[in-house]
């Protein structure tokens, strides 16, 4: 793992990501500067500061489609989708880009819409074709021996999932201490093999011994799904754990991401006018009753506020009593099921960030009825208040819908990483993969 602004990256997947970078740089490059003129070498340092700039907006095209999450990140179909999907994201985002930089290098230098999705897909697809020749050579697998512990059955279904990691009963025979190969030092992947436990301190001294002379480092189950999974143990924390992890924001910090959820609040309000013109509409003329649904929601340090959404439901959905929503939910109305699928019922809440009540990445806000349930059954639920509501959060873009104590639980695995390690690098992180979760209808109900 490679950390960088205090998130933890996975080193496999940060290595595929500056390959495939680079594969497109020179990709573009190359189709750039056979499109000048013959011998004509007075532009070459535009071909490259373009080819640059592409490269740049085909790493963000990329994440996007969600082809640097571990389990797309190999698949044939999702990543034939994903790299055409892609493309196509590329080829609205590199001009805005381009132009938006000083000078930019355009004029007399161009290549045409299909050689740039072609060359994309291209190298997309070249480059996970070496990374999947070096997987299955064993050359970026990690080799994981998870020992039976009470969290063992939990993480070995994670990682089994994960076309980057290889789960052993035990350590193989023939293991010997000599050093990783160079580009394993390189990009922080040091360890060919490692051991997992949830408590390393209860393994017998002789083990211990015999790991270390081997090379092979042991992590707790908790540190390691903390650094590869971006989870924390609920039941490995401390009673003072938020005390001492989630500490608030400096004064410039707090006003510099203000000022970006005001300006990304601003802009997709804009953007997306027509498209929540044409929402209300289509709710009155389906079904009697208010465009906009008001729910309570518990916000920073446990504050209520109003959030506001499209309505998706019936007017008497909840005449019951408050329900979390479920699959295939028959309270949903037609128009409903359609923004939910798209997410276009979330844009109000935009009105919210401009309000200050939430952030555009933070915990997803709960209801007061559900924040009192939760709290008494799952340890630190009380924690996420110690953070701002966001409309997207970084347990939105690791699991789908939560409609149970468990999916709860698990959500706030991730709800809590992120309040221990919140940075603005997380949070363009989350926004990218937001992107995915809404392309893919990643988790809608």
């Amino acid at each position: 793992m490679t950390n960088l602004f205090g998130h933890s990256i996975r080193s496999e997947l940060l290595l595929l990501s500056v390959t495939e970078a680079l594969v497109c740089f020179a990709a573009f490059a190359l189709i750039l500067h056979l499109g000048l003129p013959v011998g004509s070498t007075a532009d070459l340092p535009g071909v490259l500061m373009l080819a640059g700039i592409l490269a740049v907006c085909a790493s963000f095209a990329v994440a996007a489609t969600g082809l640097y999450h571990p389990a797309n990140s190999l698949r044939a179909a999702r990543l034939f989708a994903g790299a055409v999907l892609g493309g196509l994201l590329l080829v609205v985002v590199a001009p805005v880009a381009a132009h938006l930089l000083p000078h930019a290098p355009l004029p007399g230098i161009g290549m045409s819409v299909a050689q740039l999705v072609i060359a994309f897909v291209c190298a997309v697809l070249l480059t996970r074709g070496a990374f999947f020749l070096a997987l299955r050579g064993g050359l970026l697998r990690l080799r994981v021996v998870v020992l039976p512990d009470a969290g063992a059955a939990r993480l070995r279904a994670q990682l089994a999932a994960d076309p980057f990691y290889d789960v052993l009963d035990e350590i193989p025979p023939g293991i010997e201490g000599s050093a990783p190969p160079p580009f394993r030092r390189w990009f922080g992947m040091r360890p060919l093999l490692a051991v997992i436990a949830d408590d390393p301190a209860a393994l017998p001294q002789a083990e211990h011994a015999r790991l270390r002379a081997l090379r092979i480092p042991l992590w707790s189950t908790a540190r390691f799904a903390e650094r590869a999974l971006g989870q924390v143990d609920l039941d490995a924390l401390p009673d003072d754990w938020a005390a001492s992890h989630v500490r608030p924001a400096g004064p410039a910090s707090a006003a510099l991401r203000r000022i970006l959820d005001i300006g990304v609040a601003l802009a997709i309000l804009v953007l997306t006018l027509p498209v929540m013109i044409l929402t209300a509409v289509a709710i009155r003329l389906e079904s009697e009753g208010p465009v906009f649904y008001r729910q309570q929601r518990v916000g920073l340090r446990g504050r209520v506020f109003t959030l506001c959404k499209f309505r998706s439901m019936r007017v008497d959905a909840e005449a019951g009593g408050a329900v979390w929503a479920r699959q295939n939910d028959p309270r949903v109305t037609r128009v409903g099921r359609f923004i939910r699928l798209v997410r276009i019922d979330e844009l109000p809440q935009l009105i919210n960030v401009l309000r200050g009540e939430m952030a555009m990445v933070g915990p997803r806000p709960e209801r007061p009825e559900f924040v009192a349930r939760l709290a008494e059954a799952i340890p630190h639920y009380e924690a996420r208040a110690l953070v701002k509501p966001g409309i997207t959060g970084w347990a939105q873009v690791n699991c789908s819908y939560g409609a149970s104590i468990e999916d709860a639980r698990l959500k706030l695995s991730y709800d809590l990483y992120y309040a221990c390690r919140q940075s603005l690098f997380l949070d363009l992180l989350i926004l990218i993969a937001t992107v995915r979760v809404v392309l893919f209808q990643e988790g809608s109900r």
